[in-house]
C-alpha cells in the first residue's frame, strides 16, 4: 500500500505540472462553444426561455416548475426505431457516422417529454485512437481485442488529440446541437479511468475483476501510468465535446462500486478528481455518476461534479442528507421496475419524488439505463408522469 500511495503522490505532482494545459483547453472550449443565452444557462431573465432549460437550472440547484427527466440510454435497443437503423448498420457504424448519430440522439427527444437530450454514442471510442481496438460481438458486448496486462503495453498506448481521433463525435454533436435548435440541452458524456481500465484489462465485460484489481495491487507503478493516460484523454475528450457544443457533461462510472472505499481514495480519485476539476473548468454542469455507489457516494462528491448520480440501491433522501446540499442529485429509479405494470412503476416514480421533495435540485432518472426490451409506452408515460406530479402551484 505504501508503495501505491507514493505512486499517485508522484501522479499527483505530474497532473499539477499538466494542468495549464488543459485548463488552456478548457479556456479555448469556453469561447469556441456556441453560446447559451443567459435563460438558457437557468440564471434568470425578462423575457421567457429561450428553450426548456429545466434540466439545466436543476443541475445548477435553481427553482424549476417541476422536476426535469430524462434517461440513460434513452435512444436505444427498447425502440423499434433503433432496432430498424441497427438492422443496416453496425453499433459502431452509427457511432462513427454523424448523421446516423444525429437520427438516434433525436429519437427519444421525439418520443418521449424528456428534458435533455444525450449525444448517441458508446464510452469505449477513445480506445481505439489510444492503440487498442475492439469490436460489439453479437451477445457478449465488447470485445478488446488485445487486453492490456503489462507495463510494456500501457507505455504503448498512444495519448491521443480528441479533434483527431475522435472528430466524427464532434462533427456529431455539431449537427445535434444545431438540430435541437434550442429545444432542449444536449449532453456529452466519457466514461471513467477504472471503467475503461477494467474493460481494457479483462478484454470486456467481468464479473469480479480479477484481471484489472491484480494489476492494480501487484503493479502500482504501471497501474498509475495507465490511469494517468486514460484520465488525459477522457479530460480532454470531455473538454473538446463542449467546444463541439455539449451543454453538459457526464462521467460514467459504470463499474466502479467493484472497489472498496479505501481502493477507490488511493488507486482512482486522483484520476477522476483531475477528470472533474477540468470538465467544470469549462462551465457546464457535470454529472458524476455510478452504480453500485452505496458506500462511496461521500468520495464521489468530494471528487467533484455538480451533480451525483445515484442507483436504486440507495435512497434518494438518504443519498440528500448524506451529501448535503451542495451538489445536485440524479436518479434513482431501479430500470427493471419499467418492466412491471404500471401502477407499480408509478408508485415507484412517486416514491423516488417524495423523497426529494422540497430538496434543490434533483433530475429524475434512473439508476441505470434502459434495459432492451422495456415498453416503449411504460417509458413515455413514465416521462409525463414524472412532470405532472412534481409540479409546483
Amino acid at each position: 500500500m505504501g508503495d501505491a500511495r507514493r505512486g499517485v503522490a508522484r501522479l499527483l505532482r505530474r497532473a499539477t505540472a499538466r494542468r495549464v494545459e488543459v485548463d488552456s483547453d478548457a479556456r479555448m472550449a469556453r469561447r469556441s462553444a456556441p453560446p447559451i443565452p443567459v435563460d438558457q444557462r437557468g440564471r434568470g431573465g425578462d423575457s421567457p426561455p429561450a428553450m426548456n432549460d429545466r434540466f439545466l437550472r436543476a443541475c445548477r440547484r435553481e427553482p424549476v416548475d417541476r422536476t426535469p427527466v430524462w434517461f440513460m440510454r434513452q435512444a436505444g435497443r427498447y425502440m423499434p426505431e433503433y432496432r430498424a437503423l441497427r438492422a443496416k448498420h453496425s453499433m459502431l457504424e452509427l457511432c462513427r457516422t454523424p448523421e446516423l448519430a444525429l437520427e438516434v440522439t433525436l429519437q427519444p427527444i421525439k418520443r418521449l417529454s424528456v428534458d435533455a437530450a444525450i449525444l448517441f454514442a458508446d464510452i469505449l471510442l477513445p480506445l481505439e485512437p489510444m492503440g487498442a481496438p475492439f469490436e460489439f460481438a453479437a451477445g457478449e458486448g465488447p470485445v478488446i481485442h488485445t487486453p492490456i496486462r503489462s507495463r510494456a503495453q500501457i507505455d504503448a498506448l498512444r495519448v491521443c488529440d480528441p479533434h483527431e481521433g475522435l472528430g466524427y463525435v464532434m462533427e456529431s454533436l455539431k449537427l445535434i446541437r444545431r438540430e435541437l435548435d434550442g429545444k432542449v440541452p444536449l449532453i456529452g458524456f466519457a466514461g471513467a479511468p477504472f471503467t475503461l481500465a477494467s474493460y481494457l484489462i479483462e478484454g470486456g465485460r467481468s464479473a469480479h475483476f480479477v484481471e484489472t484489481k491484480t494489476l492494480m495491487y501487484r503493479e502500482p507503478d504501471a497501474w498509475n501510468a495507465l490511469m494517468e493516460k486514460l484520465s488525459t484523454v477522457v479530460s480532454r475528450y470531455l473538454v473538446a465535446q463542449v467546444g463541439a457544443g455539449a451543454q453538459c457533461l457526464q462521467l460514467f462510472d459504470s463499474w466502479v462500486g467493484a472497489l472498496s472505499p479505501d481502493d477507490y481514495r488511493t488507486y482512482v480519485m486522483p484520476h477522476v478528481a483531475r477528470i472533474l476539476r477540468d470538465a467544470t473548468a469549462t462551465g457546464v454542469p457535470v454529472i458524476h455518476f455510478g452504480t453500485g455507489t452505496a458506500t462511496l457516494l461521500e468520495l464521489q462528491r468530494d471528487a467533484g461534479g455538480t451533480v451525483i448520480g445515484v442507483d436504486w440501491r440507495t435512497p434518494m433522501d438518504d443519498a440528500r442528507r448524506r451529501l448535503g446540499d451542495g451538489v445536485a442529485l440524479q436518479g434513482n429509479l431501479d430500470p427493471v421496475t419499467l418492466f412491471a405494470p404500471f401502477e407499480v412503476v408509478e408508485r415507484a416514480a412517486r416514491d423516488v419524488l417524495r423523497r426529494m421533495e422540497g430538496a434543490p435540485g434533483h433530475v429524475f432518472n434512473l439508476g441505470h439505463g434502459i434495459l432492451p426490451g422495456t415498453p416503449v409506452e411504460t417509458v413515455q408515460r413514465l416521462a409525463d408522469l414524472v412532470h405532472e406530479a412534481s409540479e409546483r402551484r
